[in-house]
């Protein structure tokens, strides 16, 4: 039985949206994107990631663990579904068995670069700063909180998956957002993606967590997609 996951929601009705977090992170990093969904006529559910925030803990992490525990924790066929980062990485597994009317890989991992050094989920407000300078204060706060909440296992269960290519069919309308410049999805991604049938877009100015970095671009990048 695949592991059921702890959800958050925004919003209410039957046009649902899924959010997908990266690594490290967890559904509180949609704090500002799940209100402004609702207020489109979204319900936004936003998982927890097997290893993250209130989720359960597992001794190893493939990739096909997450997208198993997330197709079988969110309501089929949504109308959207959004994934950051690691959560691109879930969508596009899970994609072909969600079936989202449209899917967004928001500054995805479809390639698993290779990890190194030693993982911690211990942080100091001075890391975190320095590795996103541009971040609210609020988002400081949120990122602290939802670190000592990770299992540093995920990162080093998905390093024995580096080098491996990940990236889905467009099997539903898709949109990927880069970041700016992005190192997930450099120039040849993008344009071996929009050959592929995606569409690309780029967020200009944006770090890889686009949507904690700058909100309103990221929504804005959005535009007929949600």
């Amino acid at each position: 039985m695949a592991m059921q996951l702890f959800t958050r929601e925004w919003g209410t009705g039957d046009r649902v949206a899924v959010l997908i977090h990266g690594i490290m992170a967890d559904s509180r990093c949609w704090w500002r994107v799940g209100p402004a969904l609702a207020a489109k006529g979204y319900r936004a559910v936003a998982v927890d990631l097997p290893g993250h925030g209130q989720s359960p803990r597992a001794d190893s992490y493939p990739v096909e663990l997450f997208a198993d525990a997330v197709v079988a924790s969110v309501p089929a066929a949504p109308e959207v579904a959004i994934g950051h980062s690691l959560g691109g990485l879930t969508l596009a597994a899970a994609v072909d068995r969600l079936l989202p009317e449209r899917a967004i890989y928001s500054d995805p991992v479809f390639r698993i670069p290779v990890l190194e050094g030693r993982f911690s989920n211990e942080l100091s407000r001075e890391q975190v700063v320095a590795a996103h300078p541009d971040f609210p204060a609020e988002e400081v706060d949120v990122e602290l909180d939802m670190v000592k909440c990770w299992d540093p296992r995920t990162a080093v269960s998905l390093g024995q998956s580096a080098g491996l290519d990940f990236t889905p069919a467009p099997v539903v309308p898709s949109l990927v957002q880069a970041a700016d410049p992005s190192g997930l999805v450099p120039l040849w991604a993008q344009e071996s993606l929009r050959a592929k049938g995606f569409e690309v877009r780029v967020v200009a100015g944006a770090e890889h967590t686009i949507h904690r970095h700058l909100f309103e671009d990221f929504m804005a990048g959005l535009d007929g997609w949600v």
